[in-house]
């Protein structure tokens, strides 16, 4: 066993120490101590943000691109923003030790499943140093551990972060261990992480499509997969094409470099010629590039509003995180369903239309995480679903689907009362 190895054995063991003390803390006690991280972020912002500093000047250096810098970059309002939602995670339901349903069987036995912590959670992370502040707290409220792992482009800031975090526990007299941070950026230590099932009960990626398929391929420990968004929008005939365009503007711009973001806009053939070019000149402002294929590209070609390519092969498989959309004509709903189902990685997608049948067949037949209708694709988010931060958004099936809140990050075990009962 190497060093290193050794190195991860120890947390994992720390961490899974942590996490049996954590899971029998009263709600009262968790939420002390968030309401301590909250206030420790804001004390040391300024320590936090000279980090982040060091960090972006690194990143302009390496030539990062102007999205990934503005998923790094921290201000005092972000510092602040953090501060401000996990003391709206205290305010938050505390689901350990609900009572999911329960029942009394024919011979006495009274039954129920009662939610409990997952454990210790492995979670691996690129850029946006925000969400090693989201973890740490979705985590402590929900008494599991957590072992984290983020991107090397952000070791200074999640350091800095860290420390504030294991600060604040150790003032609530909670186990610092509770969070721990791998800042050896030895990609190496990633495969040892996805192996360490004898600590470590779930591993959750949130970065690009190759860190997911490492994880897949190589753990050991179940994985909850997502964060991946190539999200559509689209629009038919019926819809309030004036009001549409705000829509379509703030799914693109409002933040280009997040998984909810729009990636592709489908527009109906019957409104193309019209839409489109108001399109173009309502995100001109940003100014957005638009790929534009078949039709669209006919219809958009001289466009002078904004920039304007043709659209290659791979385009629409393209998860932009950036000022780039790709844009397509359909025949209508069956053809922009049919495109959603090839293209799309099940994160967000959905339509804008005041027909409720088109409405609800599209809700019916498009199986993703989040399906919205008449509402931009950015609402896809823990806070805006009402469940405080997120540790990730998950597109598989099983277990968790869409934003991981408190709840998802629960499992429940059985519980079961008897009067001496043995089985006959």
């Amino acid at each position: 066993m190497n060093m290193d190895n050794d190195l991860l054995v120890s947390m994992g063991r720390k961490a899974k120490s942590a996490s049996r003390q954590l899971a029998v803390l009263m709600t009262s006690q968790k939420d002390a101590a968030l309401l301590l991280i909250a206030d420790e972020l804001e004390a040391q912002s300024g320590a936090i943000l000279a980090q982040n500093a060091l960090d972006i000047e690194d990143g302009r250096a390496k030539g990062l691109s102007a999205a990934l810098l503005d998923r790094l970059l921290l201000t005092p309002e972000r510092v602040k923003s953090l501060a401000t939602a996990t003391r709206q995670v205290v305010a938050l339901p505390d689901p350990v030790g609900q009572v999911i349903d329960g029942r009394v069987m024919p011979n006495g036995l009274r039954l129920s499943r009662r939610r409990t912590p997952i454990g210790v959670l492995g979670v691996i992370y690129e850029a946006r140093p925000n969400v090693t502040v989201d973890i740490a707290v979705l985590s402590l409220k929900t008494g599991n551990a957590a072992i984290l792992r983020g991107g090397s482009e952000t070791l200074r800031s999640n350091i800095a972060l860290i420390s504030a975090i294991r600060a604040a526990l150790a003032k609530a007299a909670l186990p610092v261990d509770a969070v721990q941070y791998i800042d050896n950026p030895d990609r190496g230590l990633v495969a040892q992480l996805l192996r360490l099932d004898a600590y470590v009960d779930m591993i959750i990626p949130r970065g690009g499509a190759g860190l997911h398929r490492l994880c897949r391929e190589t753990s050991t420990i179940p994985v909850i997969t997502g964060g991946i968004g190539i999200c559509h929008l689209y629009v038919e005939p019926s819809a309030d094409l004036v009001r549409a365009l705000d829509v379509i503007e703030n799914a693109k711009v409002q933040r280009p470099s997040v998984c909810n973001a729009l990636d592709t806009l489908l527009v109906h053939r019957d409104i193309a010629a019209s839409f489109l070019p108001q399109v173009a000149a309502k995100l001109g402002r940003h100014p957005v590039e638009l790929r534009a294929a078949g039709e669209a590209w006919d219809i958009l070609s001289g466009c002078t509003a904004t920039p304007v390519a043709q659209a290659g092969a791979d385009d629409f498989d393209q998860e932009w995180l950036g000022l780039t959309l790709g844009v397509k004509v359909v025949g209508g709903l069956d053809e922009a369903i049919a495109h959603i189902q090839e293209h799309s990685t099940f994160h967000s997608d959905g339509i804008l239309t005041n027909d409720w049948q088109h409405a609800t067949r599209f809700v019916d037949e498009v199986d993703s995480a989040v399906v919205l209708v008449n509402a931009s694709t950015r609402f896809n988010d823990g806070g805006e679903f009402g469940l405080g931060a997120e540790v990730a958004v998950s597109t598989q099936k099983l277990h968790a689907r869409g934003p991981m809140g408190l709840e998802e990050l629960t499992t429940y075990k059985w519980v079961v009362y008897g009067d001496m009962h043995v089985r006959k």
